[in-house]
């Protein structure tokens, strides 16, 4: 096999680490921020549910920095047609974390009730729109994206705002936001004690029942949906042109992976394995297990998609022959193979200076514990 399409299938398998990175730790963190209101009903309890992530949620966005440099650099096409045509998507998406770190820094700054509760609206919408924006465009890669390329290669998107966020796509969206949820609460779980921890088991094993329940509602409408399918010969280790193939779409068609293949059904299997294992977790109070349950959820849950899409990465609806793929949307065989050499020096310092960051700043929060702390938020 030509040392080209072996990078190209290490980067696509590095895209979605990458995603699964974001979806964790991001999720988590945003988990917290849309549960809120729910997990303190007093000012004490809300600042000490805040407080349990104060010390990671900014170094966990490393992990959008991360995935939009991916793509940028790995995927350069996809990332001028997403960022092109999806533009007023992405700016829901940067407004809405704008407003998370100011949540976090200016909520205490005054002892305004009033003050306060805007705050914790404005983290709770801070959390809850970029899970739902994060599921919602998993869906419409799925279903596809109006988007057609000229003749030299520039990029046209078709469709509009309103239309991305169609039934499917909000489906998507509230199992993300699910999982966020579940994710956000076995965190608070361990660090909690009280009434926070035993909301916090209440809403991940409620969080975990719906995102199994909408999983199964996904799975069944993509059995139904029509998918993409390559019918004609393409050159895996041939250049970024996606304008060479021809693409057939046919209900079912994202399935063929699983039928050719059958042990990759072990992926959407794992999600049920791991949500189920999770919820028991959390009825033992084993916090730790159910957080990595949690985890290895949101992981079976971007492999299924990732297994079933593949070599597609961005189809297109409305001109599905220059649908994005594997194949003809990377970049150069020396930028995939440097960018390569720096993930794997990287990477493992990311995730070893995380790794030491939750390590150090382990243990309890209680209302009791910030009351008198000068740096608590």
């Amino acid at each position: 096999m030509e040392l080209y399409i072996v990078l190209k299938l290490i980067w696509w398998a590095l895209l979605g680490v990458l995603l699964i990175g974001l979806a964790v730790m991001v999720g988590m963190d945003m988990g917290v921020g849309a549960a809120l209101r729910y997990l303190g009903r007093t000012d004490g309890e809300r600042r000490a549910a805040i407080n349990m992530i104060a010390p990671h949620w900014d170094g966990n966005q490393v992990w959008f920095i991360l995935g939009g440099g991916a793509v940028f650099a790995a995927w350069p096409t996809i990332y001028a047609t997403a960022f092109s045509g999806l533009y007023v998507v992405m700016l829901v998406l940067l407004w809405s974390m704008i407003v998370r770190p100011l949540g976090f820094e200016y909520r205490s700054k005054l002892a305004s009730a009033r003050w306060r509760g805007v705050w914790d609206w404005a983290l709770f919408v801070s959390g809850a729109v970029p899970m739902i924006v994060f599921g919602a465009a998993i869906g419409n890669m799925l279903e596809g994206v109006p988007f057609h390329f000229s003749w030299n290669m520039v990029s046209y998107y078709t469709g509009s705002f309103i239309s991305l966020f169609n039934p499917f796509a909000v489906l998507c969206g509230l199992m993300s936001l699910s999982l966020a949820l579940y994710q956000g609460a076995t965190m608070v779980m361990g660090r909690g004690e009280g009434v926070i921890r035993e909301r916090a088991a209440r809403l991940a094993t409620v969080a975990g029942a719906a995102a199994l329940v909408l999983f199964s509602i996904g799975g069944i409408w993509v059995w139904q949906m029509a998918g993409y399918t390559i019918t004609s010969a393409i050159d895996p280790a041939g250049p970024a042109i996606p304008l060479n193939k021809t693409v057939a779409r046919e209900a079912g068609a994202w399935l063929h992976n699983y039928g050719a293949l059958p042990v990759l059904w072990l992926i959407p299997v794992l999600v049920y394995l791991a949500v189920a294992g999770g919820i028991a977790a959390v009825r033992r109070g084993a916090s730790t297990l159910a957080w990595w349950a949690g985890a290895l959820a949101w992981a079976a849950t971007l492999g299924t998609v990732g297994a079933a899409m593949f070599p597609f990465l961005m189809p297109s609806s409305s001109a599905p022959d220059q649908s994005l793929t594997v194949w003809d949307a990377s970049s150069s065989a020396g930028t995939l193979g440097w960018m390569l050499v720096f993930t794997l020096i990287f990477v493992p310092i990311i995730v070893t200076y995380t790794s030491w960051a939750f390590w150090v700043m382990r243990g309890k929060v209680t209302p009791e514990s910030i009351e008198h702390d000068e740096h608590a938020y």
